[in-house]
């Protein structure tokens, strides 16, 4: 069953979203080499703490995990897609990360996930977050009143699929609301003028994950929760909470990005 939310529940999801937003930006700009994943979810927990939010992420364990998950974000490293948790590995020159982090305020819930390379980028690696972030605006800009969820998943491959990228098969985007997953599940890849009809009201968090190598397999790491590619190749991930409305999409997790380039710090 699908929420929809009034203008003023979109309104206080827009506050849980700037949290999100600032710990994304405060967990970028730690980002560095030598720095750990662990040291990031750190700071990110005390952007949360200082906004009075807590973490839809943290102690969360659905179906398919074998523990809760411990952290406030998901640290995805390289050949990681999404999901990786924060550990003790130390950032290097290159890596390419992908950072997720939620947030839940006055019971109501934002997600947001940006992709960057610490230290020097690789043009590929430049490439592939450039997709991911495309990818994303054009899932956000066919997410309009009127239109189909099969038009968000269209938008989102059709930009996967020309820059010959791979999508993780079976994950995508999710509604979003009092809890941070919600009907209806957000494909990344679908036919248009598909799928239910978007109504003012309703809110998606819309997520294109890319790899890299072209192929569209994964597997689950040791760790149960962590999903790498099974070619090796890197992987970009990009998300933001949008609400419907009739004035047009509305970015509800938008973050400060003046002082920080696509490529780390």
């Amino acid at each position: 069953m699908v929420e929809l939310k009034t203008d003023t529940s979109i309104d206080a999801m827009y506050e849980a979203g700037q949290v999100v937003g600032r710990a994304l930006t405060a967990v970028r700009q730690a980002a560095d080499v030598g720095v750990s994943l662990l040291e990031l979810d750190a700071v990110a927990r005390e952007v949360l703490r200082g906004a009075g939010a807590t973490s839809p992420f943290l102690g969360y364990r659905p179906a398919f995990a074998p523990t809760p998950f411990p952290a406030v974000i998901c640290a995805s490293v390289n050949d990681a897609i999404v999901h990786g948790i924060p550990d003790g590995y130390r950032l290097r020159d290159g890596d390419l990360v992908s950072i997720d982090c939620g947030a839940q305020l006055n019971g109501w819930a934002g997600d947001s996930a940006i992709s960057f390379v610490v230290g020097r980028p690789r043009a590929d690696d430049v490439r592939l977050i450039d997709t991911a972030e495309r990818a994303l605006a054009a899932g956000i800009e066919a997410a309009v009143v009127g239109n189909r969820l099969g038009d968000i998943a269209h938008a989102i491959g059709s930009v996967c699929r020309a820059a010959g990228y791979g999508i993780p098969d079976g994950f995508g985007g999710h509604g979003i609301g009092r809890r941070m997953h919600e009907d209806p599940p957000v494909a990344n890849e679908g036919r248009p003028g598909r799928g239910m009809r978007l109504r003012h009201g309703m809110v998606l968090a819309i997520e294109p994950m890319v790899i890299a190598g072209g192929g569209d397999d994964y597997h689950a790491a040791r760790d149960g929760w962590t999903l790498r590619t099974n070619d090796g190749s890197r992987a970009a991930h990009a998300e933001h909470t949008v609400a419907i409305t009739q004035d047009g999409p509305r970015i509800l997790t938008a973050r400060e990005e003046a002082r920080m380039s696509r490529s780390g710090r």
